[in-house]
Parts: structure tokens; sequence; C-alpha cells
């Protein structure tokens, strides 16, 4: 199989995040579905959590078994490095752009301030929708960042020879960004505020392009510190929306149902996750 149908298959791995997206589109869903929806991300994201972490360890546990300390003492940097900028650094950000959120803006002579425009009822910035699809942009984000990461994997597999391997990760990942797409949309369903097609266009390019261009990428450059990199970053990032997402479920107060939703999800996880741990990835 030639490198360019390889790179196609990459795409196709990355692009079935669109297949979830369009639970987004649901609107003014009952309080019960709201928590659910919350719930099932949540536990995606936990499980994805728990998957990137476990991959991105992986090189450091190698090393160290085979003596190469300064190899584990290098990937090991890259790893507390890259998840701390993944997670701490999503604090400062929200942080920068809560303050942004409100300041008032002027379109204009005579044009109202963003306060003004919240009096009307109109949306602003820093309406409920507009952070939970800045919540869900964070969530793509962090799975871009993590099927990235696959697709490196996708490529290095290729790359090696190892093409058996490699359709059987591309067959797994598409798959696994199903479930992926239903994880970044769920916060805007349970908002119960439809985003545009344009804009789920746009979260599935974030969170399923980088399988492609990893794909491309995987097929020239090995490094395992590139690939920790990403996947840490990824994991910083998802751990930062999992405690977001946990203080909504909180705010619902419908303990038992997000119980079972965080159960839902992360079988799900692990469910969609069968076909790559078959081949062995």
């Amino acid at each position: 199989m030639s490198g360019p149908e390889i790179t196609l298959l990459g795409a196709v791995a990355g692009f079935t995040i669109y297949l979830g997206l369009p639970i987004g589109r649901m609107r003014n869903p009952a309080p019960k579905l709201k928590a659910l929806l919350n719930a099932v991300a949540i536990g995606i994201l936990i499980f994805l959590l728990w998957d990137v972490l476990t991959h991105a360890w992986d090189p450091i546990d190698a090393a160290l078994s085979s003596h190469r300390y300064r190899s584990a003492t290098g990937n090991a940097a890259v790893f507390f490095g890259c998840f701390g900028v993944g997670l701490v650094g999503l604090v400062y950000f929200d942080r920068y752009v809560a303050r942004r959120a409100h300041r008032p803006r002027s379109f204009g002579p005579g044009a109202a301030t963003a306060g003004e425009l919240a009096s009307t009822g109109r949306p602003t910035s820093s309406s409920a929708f507009s952070r939970f699809f800045d919540l869900s942009m964070l969530i793509a984000v962090g799975i871009g960042l993590h099927n990235f990461a696959e697709g490196l994997a996708i490529g290095n597999s290729a790359a090696q020879g190892q093409l058996q391997l490699a359709i059987l990760l591309i067959i797994g990942f598409g798959l696994h960004n199903a479930t992926e797409g239903f994880g970044i949309v769920a916060p805007l369903a349970a908002e119960g505020r439809a985003p545009t097609w344009t804009r789920l266009g746009l979260l599935g390019l974030v969170g399923g392009g980088p399988t492609f261009l990893g794909t491309v990428i995987g097929q020239h450059v090995v490094n395992d510190a590139l690939s920790i990199g990403f996947l840490t970053l990824a994991a910083g990032s998802i751990l930062y929306v999992v405690i977001e997402l946990m203080a909504v479920a909180r705010r619902m107060a419908l303990k038992e149902l997000t119980t079972w939703g965080l159960l839902l999800g992360i079988v799900l996880g692990f469910i969609t996750d069968a076909v790559v741990t078959a081949a062995g990835a």
C-alpha cells in the first residue's frame, strides 16, 4: 500500500469524528437528558485521559527497563512539562478569556456595551452558550492533540512496513473518533443551544484533522519525545475539561444519573478501543 493511500485512510480515521457531532444540534433537551449527556462526555474523557497517559508513559517505561536512564529522564521531562502546560496553561488562558468577556465592546458611535446587550437578552461573549462553545473547543483541541499522536502511530507503523498494524490502527482509531465527536458536542447539547453547522464543522476539523497531519508526519519522522509531548499536552487539556464538566454535573444535582452516565462513557471508550488493543497497539 502506497504512502498516499495510507495518508488518505488516516484522514478517514480522523474525520469519523463528524459522526458524533450532529447531536450538538439538539434543542431544549430535558434536564435528565442534559445531565446524562454531560456525564457520558465525562466518562469518555476519563477513558481518553487514562489511554493518553498510558501511551505517553510507555516509552519511558521501556527506557527504564533497558537501563537507558538519560533517555528516560529526557522523555520524563517532556512528559511532565507538557502535561503541566496542557493543564495549568488552560487555567490562565480561561482567566484571560473571562477577563476579555467582561470588557465592554464598542461597535461604533452609540453602540451598546456588552452589559447592555446582555440586559436586552441578546447573546454576548460571556453568555452561557459562548462559554459552552469555548469548552467544546477546548475539548476539540485536547482530542486533536491526542489524535495527532494517533496519526503519528499510523504513519510510523506504515513507515516501518507494518501495514497490517497500520490498517488495524486506522480502523480502531476511526471507531474511537466517532465517540470522541459526541464528547466534543455533549456540553452544547446539554446546554440546549444548537451550534451552526459551520461551528460543528470547525470543531470536527480541530478534533479530527490532526489525525491526517500526524499520519503524514509519522511516515517521515519517528520520535518518542514528539509523540510524548503531544500526548501529554492532550492529557493536560482533557483533565482540565473533565474538572469543568464535573462542576457542571454537580450543579445539576442528579448524582445517580450522572454516575450511570459516567460509567456508560467509560465503557464506550473501552469498547471502541478494543480493535486497537487487539492489534497490540
